[in-house]
């Protein structure tokens, strides 16, 4: 299956394997909620490491700038000034503190941040502090409860990276961060999301397994388990939140 969905749709094919998990679905959805903003938000942009994705659509779909819209990006990696898709790149401190102006936002996004924080209830604190009224915030992560999270959560940080690069090819140890996941599932993130001000809505998605890239019979074995799945087993959760005020 995978060979075909190349050969038909090569700009959805990446190092021989298809490229139709939920990246397309997520970046899409931003790109539509970002149309009209004048200022968008990466929090967490990294390196911009979808550069070397071999889909021209999905590099274009990681690309927010527009004309007269500015881009932010924001890490706690000085690595992240050299994401070639961002205007203005700022460097969050040791104190955390976001280096944004408060209510100077329109749309916020992060894509695989949000198990990486350790402190969640202060980033939607900041989070609230930098959106405008009625401002809007898009996140991607994985669900604390899926397979590979549970695995992850067994294997020590320190070895992650060397677990990572023979799984996830092309994956560069400078991109792998240790996880806590503190905010990842849809009960602790309604009820971070609704202390600090927003509405939301939280739900579970899964494309196909990409992660298992380094087998090609282990990629077709969980595209059957996939389906066969209990909701709450997914592996990503999307995040869709607008300030209240």
């Amino acid at each position: 299956m995978m060979e075909f969905i190349g050969r038909i749709y090569p700009e959805l094919a990446f190092g021989g394997f298809s490229r139709l998990d939920c990246t397309i679905p997520f970046l899409s959805r931003a790109q539509a909620l970002a149309s009209g903003s004048q200022v968008v938000l990466e929090v967490g942009c990294g390196r911009g490491q979808g550069n070397e994705d071999g889909s021209d659509y999905r590099r274009s779909l990681r690309d927010f700038r527009a004309a007269g819209r500015r881009v932010i990006g924001i890490d706690v990696d000085p690595v992240a000034e050299t994401n070639p898709w961002i205007d203005d790149f700022r460097m969050i401190g040791s104190d955390f503190k976001w280096p944004v102006e408060s209510g100077t936002v329109d749309f916020a996004f992060s894509d695989y941040v949000l198990e990486h924080v350790g402190d969640p209830a202060a980033y939607f604190a900041e989070l609230r502090r930098v959106l405008k009224p009625g401002g809007v915030f898009l996140a991607r992560t994985p669900s604390r409860h899926s397979y590979i999270a549970i695995i992850a959560q067994l294997v020590p940080n320190a070895l992650h990276a060397r677990v990572l690069k023979r799984t996830q090819l092309g994956r560069k140890e400078e991109d792998v961060f240790p996880t806590v996941y503190r905010a990842n599932t849809t009960r602790a993130l309604r009820k971070l999301l609704g202390q600090a001000g927003f509405n939301a809505v939280i739900y579970s998605v899964e494309g196909e397994p990409w992660y298992m890239q380094f087998s090609s019979v282990m990629f077709r074995i969980m595209n059957v388990v996939h389906p066969l799945l209990p909701g709450f087993m997914r592996s990503t959760l999307i995040v869709m939140a607008r300030k209240t005020g």
